[in-house]
């Protein structure tokens, strides 16, 4: 008899104020995957101490072990389900940590301009560093891995939905189906419970926004932020998917 082909994990690695929700969202409305949401949250908020909405409940809800959430996203999947999809924040990484345990999985990293993600975060909080928007361990990550993956820009993938999905699936070597460009508005199982802070606009969503330009007024301080992270996007955004 013939063995079952091992599943296929896939890690997508986001900055924040991203379409990471939204993409989970198209992954999870596939038949055959589970998805699990920013595994890493709680070990981040864990080793750096900073205050977030529902800091304590997010603590309570995950491992603050690295090596224990690695070790669950190679837990065995359900009967029936083939493919593993995990959200990450790439900012949640510890910067002096060994990353390549990153490399047992099918590793995406999704991009978007620095500028439009500093405008966006500071519109929640009160402050923004280089450190907090990803692009820097994105980079990172990059040049740990021996392949290069694929790499999605935000702006690039809201013109045309289906194009970059059917891509990123035949890069995965899974069927694209339809079923991934809208899904049912609402909360689901697998949010985490950091959900009710921040995911109201994905809740109400049935599909992905279309792209549209983006007004961008940023302080000194937050302006000098973006072009700090500025040539990393431009090295990830060269890499990008051209569908």
């Amino acid at each position: 008899m013939t063995a079952a082909a091992p599943p296929v994990r896939v890690a997508v690695w986001s900055g924040p104020r991203n379409i990471s929700t939204a993409l989970m969202r198209s992954f999870e409305n596939r038949p055959d995957t589970v998805v699990v949401d920013e595994p890493l949250y709680a070990a981040y908020l864990a080793r750096t101490g900073v205050d977030h909405p529902g800091r304590e409940e997010v603590l309570a809800s995950q491992p603050t072990d690295v090596a224990a959430v690695v070790r669950s996203l190679h837990a065995d999947l359900p009967g029936g389900r083939t493919v593993h999809y995990a959200k990450h924040m790439a900012h949640h990484l510890d910067p002096d940590a060994d990353v390549s345990w990153t490399s047992g999985f099918r590793n995406v990293l999704l991009v978007r301009d620095p500028a439009e993600v500093v405008a966006s975060y500071v519109r929640s909080r009160e402050s923004c560093e280089p450190e907090d928007i990803g692009l820097l361990q994105q980079l990172r990550l990059l040049e740990e891995w021996d392949r290069t993956p694929p790499v999605i820009d935000a702006g690039d993938f809201l013109r045309d939905p289906e194009a970059h999905l059917r891509r990123l699936c035949d890069w995965l070597g899974i069927g694209f189906t339809e079923r991934m460009l809208s899904w049912p508005a609402g909360p689901r199982d697998t949010d985490g419970v950091w959900a009710p802070h921040w995911y109201d606009a994905v809740r109400r969503s049935t599909g992905f926004e279309p792209w549209r330009p983006r007004k961008v007024e940023l302080s000194p301080h937050d302006a000098a932020v973006a072009e700090v992270c500025r040539p990393a996007y431009e090295t990830l955004h060269a890499l990008r998917l051209r569908p």
